[in-house]
């Protein structure tokens, strides 16, 4: 087990011990410190955020990597082009080659212009599966919205990943928490996976994502946290649908035997979806790997991963590599509505 894995371990151990936790946790003090500040500067109006003409919505989460917001963010955006909204999405592009710098326009809604190890995974993802809506990746989110907005005409933009990027201001934010892992060991960076502590005061919708295939659990739980926190809770159902190959398309039967890979936050998740597939052996790589030849030329028989992973692995030019295709179910329109749990009950 490389330390990235054994730091995920930490993370999602609420009985962590041991010397490197201890490091871990102190180094969280300082960590801590830092982004209180921030927020305490931003609650308190010292820091104000920048307001861009446009509607924004930020979709993050108070933890790291691998909680499902791609998805969620592929549905929002499907919902506001089919309105007819000029819509993009701004991404950070982590795991790119791009200088993100600099704006870069990933896609702008019919053109591509990057590929994956440029782009990053799930910016080339996004671009490669939404029509008509541009992508654009920059580490300054304000910088990328006004040349959305002067440039590319954009009227609607999706913060990917935006909830801790406060220097743009949002008129919706909306958080997801994983139905399974929560809050990990509840520590903040590095001893645990919280980016902050949770604010529900910040947070304007609530979506428990559930990748499971019976969602009783996420349904509780969004009912007992909207209570508890006073926001209205909504639950992603991300389910798997079907393999298929990602050179020519064919659909891999149910009860093939496959080699499972993958390079994402929440590697168990995805090999659980795998259930109606014989599985012979399962390889985890960092996330966002950037992978090599060396890396599955070993591999026989079919291999199969996630769709993030297959734009990457596409570029290797191998013809026995499927994506496993996800369906998102949530009730977007209700999600993206200004409107919050407080002024609905008011309006009654």
């Amino acid at each position: 087990m490389n330390f990235k894995s054994e730091i995920t371990k930490i993370h999602y151990d609420k009985n962590s011990g041991g010397l490197l936790f201890k490091f871990l946790k102190f180094c969280s003090f300082f960590y801590g410190i830092g982004c209180g500040a921030k927020n305490c500067l931003y609650d308190k109006g010292v820091l104000k955020p920048k307001k861009v003409d446009a509607f924004v919505i930020s979709v993050g989460n108070f933890t790291t990597g691998g909680v499902g917001k791609t998805p969620v963010v592929a549905e929002i955006a499907k919902y506001f082009v089919e309105k007819g909204e000029k819509t993009a999405i701004i991404s950070r592009g982590y795991g790119g080659k791009l200088d993100n710098k600099k704006v870069n326009v990933i896609s702008d809604g019919i053109n591509l212009y990057h590929k994956a190890d440029m782009a990053g995974d799930e910016p080339y993802w996004l671009a490669v599966n939404l029509n008509m809506c541009a992508v654009l990746t920059c580490s300054n989110r304000v910088k990328a919205a006004e040349y959305a907005i002067k440039e590319l005409g954009v009227t609607t933009i999706i913060l990917d990943d935006g909830f801790q990027h406060r220097k743009i201001a949002r008129d919706l934010d909306i958080v997801l928490v994983d139905s399974e892992k929560m809050f990990g060991n509840e520590n903040l960076l590095p001893a645990g996976p919280l980016r902050e502590k949770p604010d529900f005061n910040r947070v304007n919708k609530l979506v428990i994502v559930s990748k499971n295939t019976e969602h009783s659990r996420a349904e509780k739980l969004a009912k007992i946290m909207s209570k508890k926190q006073g926001v209205e809770a909504f639950v992603a159902k991300v389910e798997p649908d079907y393999a298929y190959n990602i050179i020519s398309g064919e659909h891999l039967e149910c009860g093939a035997e496959v080699t499972a890979i993958s390079a994402i936050g929440q590697p168990e998740q995805f090999y659980k979806f795998l259930k109606d597939f014989d599985i012979k052996d399962t390889i985890t790589f960092d996330d966002h790997h950037q992978y090599v030849l060396s890396d599955i030329e070993n591999i026989q028989g079919n291999i199969i991963t996630t769709e993030k992973d297959a734009v990457k692995l596409s570029l290797l030019g191998r013809d026995n590599i499927y994506a496993l295709k996800l369906k998102t179910i949530i009730n977007t329109k209700e999600l993206v509505c200004p409107c919050t749990l407080n002024d609905c009950v008011d309006k009654l």
